[in-house]
């Protein structure tokens, strides 16, 4: 078996991972990143609704509060500084009137974290910018810091980046075990060519596996690491025009934001993501196959804000998977570190917003190499 000495090892090639090493490769570590999979972003990071997240909807003071609304005005300058596209379309939550009143602690709770420019509205209001909405409609937030963007074009940015800096990735290379030792972290990996591998530093931004690997490698950290859980999300594309300029998003629940509508960068519309809960104790490789059946329940949802959607008009179209740490019904769970001072830095539940707030996570992740 290959036997290598590296100084700074990310597992997973994910956004996250892509943005941890981007940030550490321009502080000067020499970075690989071990990937499981022969691409960039094949999971999470690309099974979303590429939405650029206000910050409204996260717990003040939480790890997602603060890199939401930090992570989003980074990635609008970083999209802007590197050509990719996106587009500033601005958001309406909107609400019935047995939910109105839940619109003001969402709009007190974004405020505190430092979301800006929000403004309540009366749903004749909405309707006056939005003509598609129900008239049942009564009240609606309006975010216009919301927004859309190519999200694969940032990944290939970030990628970029990394190896301009002298960083690499190794593709086809999944990590098998680990040992934590007193200088450092050995990696045993699998692949084409089964390596050891001695890091000086190890991240592990490996997305749906990363509590799996965390407790792969021996030390002190296993104990304190939740018992991983898995949300399926499922989108239905919607055939013909949509007559809505803005992302347009119903009240949210525990496990998700709500079968919400966008409208892409092509101008297609895309509804979800729904929430299955998987079983206990299910894990990757995961089925992403969208059941056609579940398009009934995404009329009777959707209709509730845009009544005018037509029959036949939902296809089925793509599903992700969010890692939770927390079981169904509990409240959402928080990015989540578990460290073993500078040697082993195990990113946990990062799911949404963690493409919003890439960048954001990616300095926090510097900050603690130091």
């Amino acid at each position: 078996m290959e036997r290598l000495e590296a100084d700074l090892v990310i597992i997973g090639a994910g956004v996250i991972g892509l943005a941890a090493g981007r940030a550490a490769a321009m502080k000067g570590r020499d970075v690989i990143i071990l990937e499981a999979e022969d691409a960039i972003a094949t999971h999470t990071s690309s099974r979303n609704s590429e939405v650029i997240h206000a910050g409204l909807y996260y717990a003040t003071g939480s790890h997602k509060a603060d890199f939401c609304v930090r992570g989003r005005r980074a990635l609008y300058a970083y999209l802007d500084a590197h050509g990719v596209t996106y587009k500033n379309c601005g958001k309406l939550v909107v609400a019935h009137a047995e939910e109105a009143g839940g619109l003001g602690a969402i709009m007190a709770r974004a405020e505190a974290n430092g979301v800006e420019n929000l403004e309540l509205i009366s749903g004749d209001a909405a309707r006056e910018i939005e003509p598609a909405l129900s008239p049942d409609i009564t009240a609606a937030i309006r975010s216009p810091v919301s927004g859309i963007f190519d999200s694969h074009g940032y990944f290939l940015a970030l990628q970029g980046e990394l190896e301009d800096h002298g960083g690499m990735i190794a593709f086809g290379t999944p990590v098998r075990s680990g040992t934590l030792l007193e200088d450092g972290v050995e990696l045993v990996t699998g692949g084409e060519t089964p390596t050891v591998i001695r890091a000086r530093t190890v991240i592990n931004a490996a997305g749906h596996n990363a509590i799996a690997i965390a407790k792969s490698i021996e030390g002190p950290h296993t104990g304190a690491l939740p018992v991983p859980r898995f949300v399926k999300g499922s989108y239905f594309s919607v055939l013909g025009k949509t007559p809505f300029s803005r992302l347009i998003y119903p009240m949210p629940d525990s496990a998700s934001l709500g079968l919400h509508l966008t409208v892409d960068l092509s101008g297609r519309g895309r509804l979800g993501p729904d929430a299955e809960w998987l079983p206990e104790g299910a894990g990757p490789p995961f089925d992403y196959q969208v059941d056609p059946a579940r398009a009934a329940r995404f009329y009777a949802s959707v209709r509730r804000y845009w009544p005018g959607l037509p029959d036949g008009a939902l296809a089925p179209d793509y599903a992700g998977v969010r890692p939770k740490i927390v079981g169904e019904g509990e409240p959402s769970g928080d990015f989540t570190f578990i460290t073993v001072d500078t040697r082993l830095i195990n990113l946990i539940g990062m799911e949404s917003p963690g493409l919003t707030s890439s960048l954001a996570i990616a300095d926090h992740v510097a900050g603690l190499l130091e």
